[in-house]
């Protein structure tokens, strides 16, 4: 052999000695050393890469023993590779690389072996052990052909019976080399043995495996035959076996259930079929679950309706304070309820701030009709099979939550209660609040139809209640198709009649406490509602109420047993410094700053607007983060007062010769809306004037360039803020007149409500130092079909 020839690697294979392999060529350098090979003595060296994923394979990539090996025929294939049967001679060793590119020429050495002289007993009994393994594992059938067991005979090597089993043994790489570099002959034997032991153990095992499945699937086979013998004897015994029982039961209920027609006659159906199939079939676990669902939903069970107006008044009454339009509905609807027996069920949605008593007050119309209460939640909701339900082809497949909800019930005409319906989200699984369309639609829902079970159910009889917190996030068909009943946040009043009435008896209860232990003055619920929380609800304030009765519990468990007075001035002691400071009026009458009103989602602000006139160059500079609609209504502002030069006696070059800065405080939160057009306005003309604005006097209203005052809303609240800080008197638009019927006697009786039509009654009223004669004969408003109306934001503060 040559010292000198080309290097094959060659991936997820070894050859050994005297084993003829046909192999494919594809690699560039590896078709170049077969090309080099063939041209001169048809040998090349071929030795196995470390990594199979490696595509051009560096020296460390290969190992250094490997087989010289004659090339025996070559075929150029037509995707360019080249097919060579090669028959490997002998071990050899790479010394040094004598060439890299364009492909690899080593130096090589042979690899010598001790040659075994004599064969002794110890030699003999091992091979005779691989040969006798090597049968065992032919039998298992790992390898396809007996003919490598016949060629074993005539071999007497020990080395080379090593080399000729591992060469068949389909062994990975690694193992492979290790065998091949063994020069050892009866080591290298050993090794051959332990791993055929080794294998042939799996082997035996996953054949066990086999074996034992095999089994099952015949002993189930003979249960089944087995089983239906027994089946026919109790037949001709008379008897009746578990299927039997099942069909007849099944039977009972579906005519209990009083079914309308078409969904008997589908029950029969698939009753029909579950008694044709064997009852341990897929299919029959379907069909037995969908029938259950058929036979336990209330098709004609319901609930007398309490129809009692004067019962239902007082239970209403009882569960919750004020709410006196929501009463009135609900016992309008047992009013009519009473009259007209067919009547359908109203689709109510209730909206407003969270913590308001949306969802109790749906426990409460149950309770005082006499109905079921079912609710469910949609909040996250994205699938339309929610609503639905899934056909009865999916595994695990369910009625949705509506029938569901009815089942759980138990009646067809419960209190049903949809929650969070603003919530329901849209993803690639469909439009959930599309399908309830079907659901709240009075004229539809006598027919509603779910997908699991396929026939139509009445929910005519149900009484839907949704709620939401915002009515801009529920989609307009649906809106459509609902009752609105706005909820409004609750006035410091009104929590501190709810408080003494309802939290802080609940409270006292649940925390173990009674009457002799603890006492809340008026005074304390008072501060916790002012100085403690800031909400349109009333979770927080209950929060804050069960934390002094927690701490009050412990004392009492801690042995230290009296009557603790809960008063504003201990308050402190149990929840922590205030967290909330109260709103200030303005002590002074003060050039450029006026008091404007603001509706939050927890109740009515004070609003300050101060402008600023300093020297330069006509600019205007608006801060407080305001949003977009009440940029405008400065803008609209400053027009005014500029069409107004002359009447207010402003200098004509007072604009474009100084700046303008109005500024809103509170600059951290965000604010929008129009309705503080009025009051900007009149902040800016008492600047432009250097006259002072009243202290005692707040304002709201929305300004056109004409100087008109356009209605707003929230009137309800921003009066009570009013009230709160002691202002005296409120501007208010012309057409908020309505709105004053919704607003209690006692702000009525403390606050001065004047309703004005134009700016210059505004300024007429607000700012001190104005001349009688102006204002007199105030501009009257063109005709304007377009009724602007404030419907405020989404943000903290709607102005």
């Amino acid at each position: 052999m040559p010292e000198v020839i080309p290097l094959l690697p060659v991936r997820d294979i070894v050859l050994f000695p005297f084993m003829i392999i046909p192999l494919f060529v594809g690699r560039e350098a590896s078709i170049k050393a077969v090309d080099e090979a063939l041209s001169k003595d048809r040998l090349i060296l071929l030795s196995a890469q470390k990594d199979i994923i490696v595509e051009e394979p560096s020296q460390n990539d290969i190992y250094d023993v490997g087989v010289a090996a004659m090339i025996m025929k070559m075929l150029k294939l037509p995707d360019g590779r080249v097919k060579i049967l090669v028959q490997g001679l002998l071990k050899a060793k790479i010394e040094t690389y004598v060439q890299i590119k364009p492909f690899y020429l080593v130096n090589v050495s042979k690899i010598k072996e001790e040659n075994i002289t004599e064969i002794t007993p110890e030699v003999d009994a091992l091979m005779r052990n691989v040969k006798e393994q090597l049968e065992k594992y032919v039998s298992l059938g790992r390898l396809p052909s007996q003919d490598i067991l016949i060629i074993l005979e005539n071999v007497n090597n020990p080395g080379r019976l090593a080399d000729i089993v591992a060469s068949n043994l389909g062994l990975k790489v690694d193992e492979s080399q290790k065998i091949l570099e063994e020069t050892n002959q009866i080591e290298r034997l050993k090794r051959v043995n332990d791993i055929l032991a080794r294998e042939i153990e799996i082997l035996s095992m996953q054949a066990k495996i086999q074996s034992q499945a095999k089994e099952e699937m015949t002993k189930t086979q003979k249960d089944y035959f087995l089983r239906e013998q027994l089946r026919q004897i109790k037949q001709e015994l008379g008897e009746t076996d578990e299927k039997t029982q099942e069909i007849i039961e099944l039977k009972e209920k579906m005519l209990a259930a009083k079914m309308p027609s078409d969904v008997l006659k589908e029950a029969e159906k698939q009753l029909s079929r579950l008694e044709a199939m064997h009852q341990d079939a897929a299919e029959a676990s379907t069909i037995r679950t969908y029938l259950e669902w058929l036979t336990d939903i209330p098709w004609s069970k319901k609930t007398k309706d309490n129809l009692n107006i004067e019962t239902a008044k007082k239970i209403l009454d009882e569960d919750h304070y004020d709410l006196e339009k929501i009463k009135e509905r609900i016992l309008e609807y047992l009013s009519v309820r009473k009259l007209n027996k067919k009547m359908k069920g109203p689709i109510l949605c209730f909206i407003g701030p969270p913590g308001v008593g949306k969802t109790s007050l749906g426990k409460s119309i149950a309770k005082a009709m006499n109905r079921k209460f079912i609710r469910i939640s949609l909040g996250g909701v994205h699938d339309e099979a929610e609503i639905r339900g899934h056909r009865r082809t999916y595994v695990g497949a369910l009625p949705g939550r509506i029938i569901q909800g009815i089942k759980q019930a138990g009646t067809n005409n419960p209190v049903f209660m949809i929650d969070e319906i603003d919530k329901v989200g849209t993803d690639f699984r469909g439009d959930p609040s599309s399908a309830l369309l079907e659901v709240l639609d009075p004229e539809q829902n006598f027919s509603f139809s779910d997908h699991y079970l396929n026939v139509p159910f009445d929910l005519s009889n149900v009484m839907f209640v949704a709620t939401a917190n915002v009515a801009d996030a529920i989609p307009s068909p649906l809106r459509d198709r609902m009752e609105i009943i706005n909820l409004s946040g609750y006035t410091l009043e009104e929590k501190e009649k709810i408080a003494e009435k309802y939290l802080v008896p609940r409270q006292i209860k649940e925390n173990g406490l009674k009457g002799d232990y603890i006492l809340f003055k008026p005074s304390a619920v008072k501060t916790v509602i002012s100085g403690y929380t800031r909400e349109a609800g009333l979770r927080n304030l209950e929060r804050e109420i069960g934390t002094i009765c927690r701490k009050i519990a412990r004392l009492i468990a801690e042995n230290k047993i009296k009557k603790y007075v809960i008063t504003d001035k201990n308050v402190h002691k149990y929840l922590g410094t205030i967290k909330i400071l109260p709103d200030e009026g303005r002590q002074t009458d003060e050039i450029g700053v006026s008091t404007g009103l603001a509706w939050t989602p927890f109740g009515g602000e004070i609003l300050y607007i101060e402008t600023v006139i300093v020297k330069g160059k006509g600019a205007l500079s608006l801060t407080g983060q305001l949003g977009d609609v009440m940029k405008e209504s400065a803008h609209a502002a400053i027009s005014y007062a500029r069409s107004k030069v002359d009447e207010i006696g402003i200098k004509p070059d007072t604009f474009e010769k100084n700046d303008i800065h109005i500024h809103i405080p509170e600059g951290a939160i965000p604010k929008d809306g129009p309705s503080a057009g009025i009051t900007m306005a009149t902040s800016l003309i008492s600047a432009l004037l250097k006259k002072p604005v009243r202290k005692d006097i707040a304002m709201t209203g929305e300004i056109t360039l004409r100087g008109n005052v356009l209605p707003i809303g929230g009137l309800k609240e921003k009066t009570l803020a009013a009230l709160r800080v002691g202002i005296k008197t409120v501007l208010i638009p012309e057409r908020n007149k309505k709105d004053l019927e919704e607003i209690s006697q006692l702000v009525k009786k403390n606050l001065k409500i004047i309703p004005v039509k134009h700016m210059d009654e505004v300024i007429k009223y607000a700012i001190i130092g104005i001349s009688d004669t102006y204002s007199d004969k105030p501009l009257k408003p063109k005709p304007n079909n377009i009724l602007s109306k404030n419907k405020g934001d989404k943000k903290r503060k709607k102005i």
